[in-house]
């Protein structure tokens, strides 16, 4: 064949600075991208074969792909046995249509947007990557078809190329990258190992990195040990350097779910997620109608600790990594599993503005939520027991998940568990009743226990909701079934409210007592057991205080409203609920007739409004500092009186 020369055919000369700067800021796709190209000739060489338009591999020859890394002469090499090309396809393929779609796709984007994580992918751009990082890139391939002749491709700046006869005598592509001084400075050896084990690590065919240096000074020792050896006489027994991949070829999603074992379930989801603890349970994914989809989701135990998101779903088309958390693709809420999924039909080069657009994601989209929300269903069905031992370590996946997203809701809701301060696990329905719709629960069952033997004697079961979500869940939950109401405790105590006359005696010799004069007082029959008297907070209060407390966090680092403001904002309102049926009452209250006696008076009924504040949970220190000290003296006294 004949040298030649030319330009390469697209319609703009800012198309690389474009690239370097908008498509790829991760300096380390190109890896990605090259290693997809040859794997993609791979898989058109077996396919071809399998049609039998294609010589069949020699046997023991296998497929496999080369990353090789040359530190002396600074290049990087990408080599594939896969179905080559020829002249004419080099020309077709590299010099003229590359950029068919894609030009339009980038100058778009450069126009409309700034974010630079705005682009899902760049398949089908893959080979100009490598200009990123490259001052010269060469294309040495060989046709599979008989009688072809080799060809090398070389340009310096992706524009100029030059076209020369190869000698090379194998099927298959070499695409060496002679690196730039930036890119010297970034990428060595053991940075394209891990830039492979991030992008390819699952890669459809065998993957060998060969570290040229290393394997030179490997060759050196090996000589050095003949020579010692022959100088003792000795027998010299060589250690050739052996190549393993550095990749898994064939991930468990590929299997079918009926073809894998639970120890190899585990065994993936430890080796991906580097997560010591076994996987609660897991989705296997494996359809081809109407989605192209496999993957994995693993539950995990999290015993709901909060914990970075990052990079819990990982992404993948034909197995080669794309990115972590794609939102358009699978709805955050199910960021809080982990796992891999397989999208072979994802339409990667587009924006993510586009993607949110796009019917086929929606409905991909939606599939996986249906296949994680059926997986529950049937667990609750079917297996009630495990699934209230996961419980805990879902409860804040199925809660977000059900504010987050509609379909969810509709499928989970009945399956929601509540847990009661007995230990048993209950849906709503198991709660409530017809005539009874209302939700006892607390916060804390060992602090707010006084409120808790209340509500169960007032024939409640009391639930547990201490997670930091179920504030906003609860709300959620009344504003999708108005009809439901949850209550903590002590925002309602039962009890017939006594004469007015009572009530206004006791609120002014509490309020004095306790010298707060905004003290709201309430006198009410709870019994001789109960306690002598109790905080109460409405439900409404109670959620305002939380917001508060959100609020103050959200706002302290910001520094923009004071105590003041935010207490006009929020504004904190408690209920001193006096059991006029308790004997210690009304000892007090004889007391207090007394008058001669007013300072011991005041002193008990401060140590009956510390009491309730203890139960309550709302006592400070100042408070209970003085509560323990008179407790003490109690103590002193009775024991006297032993």
């Amino acid at each position: 064949m004949e040298a030649k020369s030319g330009k390469i055919s697209v319609t703009t000369e800012n198309i690389f600075p474009v690239i370097r700067q908008w498509l790829y800021e991760d300096k380390d796709i190109f890896v990605r991208e090259l290693v997809s190209n040859c794997a993609d000739a791979i898989a058109k060489h077996r396919r071809l074969v399998e049609l039998g338009k294609a010589e069949k591999e020699p046997d023991g020859a296998e497929y496999s792909i080369r990353v090789v890394y040359d530190d002396d002469n600074k290049t990087i090499s990408f080599e594939d046995n896969g179905i080559g090309m020829t002249e004419n396809e080099v020309e077709k393929y590299i010099n003229q249509i590359a950029f068919s779609g894609a030009l339009d796709f980038v100058t778009k984007y450069q126009q409309e947007s700034t974010d630079k994580t705005g682009i899902i992918g760049h398949f089908g751009l893959g080979f100009y990557s490598a200009f990123m990082v490259a001052d010269e890139v060469t294309i040495n391939t060989k046709s599979f078809m008989e009688d072809a002749e080799p060809v090398i491709w070389k340009s310096a700046d992706g524009m100029d190329f030059e076209i020369l006869p190869s000698d090379k005598e194998s099927r298959g592509t070499v695409i060496t990258l002679k690196l730039s001084e930036d890119a010297i400075k970034i990428f060595d050896s053991a940075t394209l190992r891990m830039t492979l084990r991030k992008y390819c690590y699952f890669a459809p065919a065998d993957i060998y990195f060969v570290d040229v240096k290393s394997d030179r000074l490997h060759e050196e020792s090996e000589e050095k040990r003949r020579k010692e050896a022959e100088e003792k006489g000795e027998t010299f027994t060589p250690s050739p350097v052996s190549y393993v991949p550095v990749n898994n070829k064939s991930p468990l999603w590929t299997k079918k779910p009926s073809e894998c074992t639970e120890s190899e379930y585990k065994q993936f989801y430890h080796s991906v997620f580097n997560d010591g603890r076994d996987p609660l349970f897991w989705i296997h994914l494996n359809m081809d109608y109407p989605f192209t989809l496999q993957g994995i989701l693993y539950f995990p135990k999290t015993d709901n600790v909060y914990q970075s998101l990052e990079g819990r779903i990982k992404i993948y088309n034909h197995q080669i990594f794309v990115a972590d958390n794609i939102e358009e693709i699978i709805s955050d809420f199910l960021f809080l599993l982990q796992g891999c999924l397989d999208c072979s039909d994802l339409p990667l080069n587009v924006s993510r503005s586009a993607l949110q657009q796009d019917e086929y994601v929606k409905k991909l989209s939606g599939h996986i939520i249906k296949k994680v929300s059926d997986k529950l269903n049937e667990l609750f069905k079917k297996q009630r027991e495990d699934f209230e031992k996961y419980w805990s370590d879902i409860s804040v996946f199925v809660k977000y998940g059900m504010m987050k997203e509609e379909k969810f809701y509709e499928k989970v809701e009945g399956i929601c568990l509540f847990k009661t301060v007995d230990g048993a696990f209950k849906t709503i329905e198991e709660l409530t009743s017809e005539e009874k719709k209302t939700i006892r629960y607390t916060t804390d069952p060992k602090a707010q226990a006084a409120y808790v033997e209340m509500s169960k004697k007032d024939g409640y079961e009391v639930v547990v909701m201490d997670e930091e979500i179920d504030n906003n869940f609860m709300s959620y939950y009344e504003m999708k079934k108005p009809d439901y109401k949850f209550k903590r405790v002590d925002s309602e105590l039962s009890g017939e409210e006594s004469d007015e006359e009572t009530k206004e005696k006791l609120k002014g010799f509490f309020r004095s007592a306790v010298g707060d004069d905004k003290l709201i007082v309430f006198a009410q029959q709870m019994g001789k057991d109960n306690l002598p008297a109790l905080i109460r907070e409405a439900e409404h209060n109670r959620r305002m205080k939380e917001m508060r407390a959100q609020y103050e966090r959200m706002m302290s680092s910001m520094g923009t409203m004071s105590e003041e403001e935010l207490a006009d904002m929020f504004p904190e309102t408690e209920e001193l609920v006096v059991n006029t049926d308790s004997p210690l009452i009304v000892k007090l209250q004889a007391l207090e007739d007394m008058g001669t006696k007013k300072e011991e008076a005041d002193r008990l009924a401060q140590h009956i409004y510390d009491q309730a504040k203890l139960a309550h949970g709302s006592l400070d220190s100042e408070g209970l500092e003085r509560f323990l000290k008179y407790n003490t003296e109690l103590l002193s006294k009775s024991a006297d009186n032993l």
